[in-house]
Formats: structure tokens, sequence, C-alpha cells
């Protein structure tokens, strides 16, 4: 099919049930990890800075802050990347929903259906997921997700917007042009809070829409007119049951250390002073999450020695336990000095697709404990069952919003495909603490 024919033809009806789910699933993940992001530094300059340097009409997801569209869009999916516990993509070794949702949220309009939403959202999975495996075919850099994430919340905001068909081509290559084309890897060797570009993808797209509607002017977009394989399933191969979904907060490379850290830890009854040191064999990018001793959460985030090491000394890894006086708990930060890296051959010609960690402990009393090769949990094929889902949307949205209102929440998405979208966006609008209000 047509990349600008599914933009703006696809409906509900023409989904999957498991589709279905799954752009519910999705959702609810998001939100969830936006509110738990809420508070984060990277969060709360980014929402300052659109609301003060770009104000407009638009909320801001969970805050009483207003924004133009592009500046909503932009503090919105920071807030999600700020957590980086989102979900991802392996092929584009990045994260579609995270723009697309803020430029969606963004841009809907007041009147817009629950079930018009949920399908543009499972539309942009299947159109972002393509730009990311096109891109990534034939750029020779590896970028951030807000490179082809731009495209996905172009696509999704010419849908909500109703442009014509000639618009929607436009905004496509006004997107892919302007968004950031930043690498990925320098912020993985010096993590700051521009992570993984999300935001600025987001305010790409939602900018792109809204000039080719002016008629500015910007096609092709190369990655959707010239890269044609990703394309020819559109439609039929749906690629939003492909995304995997995180059990923490950290880069998806550190995660397949943290299980088999944890695996090993509860399999022998271990606690933290037995252990003398820690070998982590795996790929060639997570040994460049090389952060020992974290001063920022992002260096935390970006690191894959602390988190293995907080999973050692405390049996679980949040948001927490990334931030403030973790980072000086001295039995944290033993550990992550004591851990060495090892890249393995082949667990490099495994990835993207697959990212594998052996973890081996040498324990105080000079027993070596190693465990069996791991993969990231709940990835796309070994998906998370829709309790463990619950719990983490709970675990994150319940200490900000209050357990109420992150019921609300989820009762209103479970509802979405039969009622407005108005329903839920009530009950995004407005900051912690406070009544929501009706939207714009």
């Amino acid at each position: 099919m047509d990349s600008i024919d599914f933009i703006h033809s696809v409906r509900w009806s023409d989904l999957p049930p498991q589709v279905q789910a799954r752009a519910k699933a999705c959702l609810r993940d998001l939100l969830g990890v936006a509110a738990g992001g809420q508070d984060t530094a990277m969060a709360r300059i980014t929402r300052a800075h659109a609301a003060e340097d770009m104000p407009g009409p638009v909320p801001i997801l969970f805050s009483d802050a207003r924004a133009s569209a592009p500046a909503a869009a932009l503090a919105i999916a920071t807030g999600i990347d700020s957590l980086d516990g989102h979900d991802g993509y392996n092929p584009s070794k990045g994260h579609v929903g995270c723009s697309l949702l803020a430029a969606m949220l963004a841009l809907g309009p007041e009147d817009l259906s629950g079930e018009a939403f949920l399908t543009t959202l499972a539309m942009g999975y299947e159109i972002g997921s393509r730009c990311a495996e096109a891109q990534h075919a034939s750029a020779p850099d590896y970028h951030t997700s807000g490179s082809w994430g731009a495209v996905s919340a172009a696509a999704a905001g010419a849908r909500l917007r109703a442009l014509t068909r000639d618009q929607t081509r436009h905004a496509l290559g006004i997107a892919e042009y302007h968004g950031p084309r930043s690498q990925m890897m320098r912020c993985i060797d010096a993590p700051t809070m521009v992570k993984d570009g999300s935001g600025w993808g987001a305010m790409a797209g939602v900018s792109a829409v809204l000039m080719a509607r002016r008629g500015f002017t910007g096609a092709p977009a190369l990655i959707v007119e010239e890269v044609t394989g990703p394309w020819a399933d559109l439609g039929h191969d749906w690629r939003i049951l492909k995304q995997y979904f995180k059990p923490w907060p950290v880069c998806r490379w550190a995660q397949a250390p943290v299980a088999a850290a944890l695996s090993l830890r509860a399999a022998h009854g271990l606690i933290s002073a037995q252990i003398a040191a820690v070998t982590v064999e795996t790929f060639h990018e997570s040994c460049r999450l090389a952060c020992a001793v974290p001063q920022t959460t992002e260096e935390a985030q970006y690191s894959t020695s602390f988190p293995v090491a907080v999973a050692l000394a405390r049996g679980a890894l949040g948001p927490a336990d990334l931030d403030g006086e973790a980072l000086h708990d001295p039995e944290i930060l033993r550990l992550s000095r004591a851990l060495t890296m090892v890249e393995d051959p082949q667990t490099n010609a495994a990835f993207p697709l697959k990212r594998y960690a052996r973890v081996t402990l040498t324990l105080v009393d000079g027993q070596v404990l190693t465990s069996e090769r791991f993969e990231p949990p709940w990835d796309w094929d070994a998906p998370p069952t829709e309790a463990e889902l619950r719990d983490k949307y709970h675990c994150l949205a319940d200490p900000v919003l209050g357990a109420a209102r992150a019921a609300a929440i989820s009762d209103a998405i479970n509802r979405l495909d039969s009622h407005p979208f108005a329903t839920l966006a009530a009950l995004l609008d407005g900051g912690p603490g406070m009544t929501p209000g009706l939207r714009r």
C-alpha cells in the first residue's frame, strides 16, 4: 500500500485485534513513563523553556503549562525520553512511540474520537518503524530516534490535521530534511540531556505539518520514497507488534546484563557484600556505556556498570535508584567500579536484532558464578504479560499522579475506542495534585 494512502485511509476496523490491543498497551506504557519522568531536571528545564520562550495554548502533558504546538511536542517527548523506560524497536536501535505520541498530543483536534486517536497511533508505529529501517539501511551514521521520529510525527500530524495528499508528502519531506540527524554514539560516550533527540524530532514533525498546510514544500522524503524495501509489506506485517517494552528505566543495551545479574543474585541467595568483582560479556555498543561513577541521572541511565551494580546491591532497579542519593551510595559505587566489560564477538554478530549478555561474579570466598547468556526481558517475541505492564505503569504513575488519577487514565485507555479522546485528555491536563481540567 502507498505510504500516504496508508496514513490517511487506514481505519480502526482494518487493524487486527492484537494490533488494537497493542496500541492501547503502548499508549499506557508511554504515559506511565511520561508521568515517572515529570520531575527529572531534563523534563523540568524543557517544560519551562517551552512555556516561557515559546508560549501558546497547547497543554504540556501532566502540567498546567501551555506552549505552542511545536514547543509542547518538544516538552512532552523530552519528558518521556528523560526516564528512558519507553518502548523500542530492535532494528531501529531506538524508540518510535516517544516523538509520535508527543506530536499527536500537540496536534490532536478537540473533537477527535478515541478510535481515531488510537488508529493514528497504530499507523504512526508502522510508518516510524519503517522510516527507521530505511534510514539505517541508507545513512552511514547511527542517528538518534528523533531523526526518523520526525517523519512519523509528521505522518500522524498530517492525518490529525487532515492535510491533502500533496501537503502530506511535503510534510514528510520537511520533517525528514529538518529532523535532528544527531549521532547517537556521541551521547553514549558522553551522556547529557540531549539523549535520543526525540523532543527535537517531535518539534520538527509538528512544525513540518503546520508549515506544509501553509504551502511550504519539502518533498520528497527519501527514506519513504527511495528506500523501498521496508515499505513493501505496509498494512500486512504489523511492526507495532515487534516493539519491545522495558522493565527498567535504563538503556536497552544494559538490560540483559541487569537481568543476568539479578538472576545470579536470586539463584544463589547473594548479598552484595559477598561480591568481589563482576564481569559482563556483551556487544560493543553496550561496552560503550562505560560510566562507572555517574554524576547525573543521564549518566546513570546510559551506563551498563552502574545499573548492574544497583541490581546486585538492591535487588531491584527503579527511577529512584538512578538519581539523588543512589548516585553516592558507597556499596553501589564499589560494585560499579569492580565491573569489567568484555566485548564478545558472538553478541556483536547478533546485534541489533538481539542484545545478549553474560555475567560472571567472583565472590569474596573465591567462588566464580557465571550466568546463562541472557536477552533483555520483554522483547517483542517474549512480551510482558498484561499484569506486568500494568504493574510497571502503576509503579511509575501512582507516586506522581496519585493512584486514583493513574487508575482513571488506565481505565480511560481501555475504553478509548468507544469514547471521545476528550475523556482521556481531561485526565492528562494539569500537574500532579491538580484537578485535571478540560483540554483546549
